[in-house]
């Protein structure tokens, strides 16, 4: 009987570490978002995608079309924001996160873009990656 509550005690033990893993990790993620939009919101293209994968093999899906690797998506939100009047305000919301794994996750949720001439929103999928102990954007479906 003593074994069965040790083995009893490590899973719950194991649990909670796993699930402050997971708030910690959630955390991070959050954080990573409410980075892109304090930067987006300042007009700060580059430091919007430091949330994302710096390598060659980010995939960017938009509503017209699929681009691959960070400096792609980046010249992209230049053309498409050329100025903070064109960028306007960035706001996420009913983001959830779901973990795959402890090293991958995946985000849905619904962005708005508040400009003085307009108002846009749409919707994202975000593939998430631990690279190093930090969270980065593998993959991005928004419209």
């Amino acid at each position: 009987m003593n074994k069965v509550i040790a083995v009893y005690i490590t899973i719950l033990i194991a649990g909670c570490v796993v699930k402050e893993n997971r708030d910690k990790d959630l955390e991070m993620i959050n954080d990573v978002m409410a980075g892109q939009a304090r930067s987006w919101n300042k007009g700060d293209l580059e430091g919007y995608m430091h949330g994302y994968w710096m390598s060659d093999s980010l995939v960017f899906t938009g509503t017209k079309s699929i681009s691959h690797g960070w400096q792609a998506a980046l010249d992209r939100y230049v053309r498409g924001y050329p100025d903070k009047a064109a960028m306007g305000q960035l706001e996420f919301d009913e983001c959830e996160t779901n973990f795959i794994s402890s090293k991958a996750a995946y985000s849905t949720g619904g962005w708005m873009l508040f400009r003085e001439s307009d108002t846009l929103s749409g919707r994202f999928t975000l593939v998430w990656k631990k690279v190093n102990g930090a969270w980065f954007i593998v993959a991005d479906h928004s419209s």
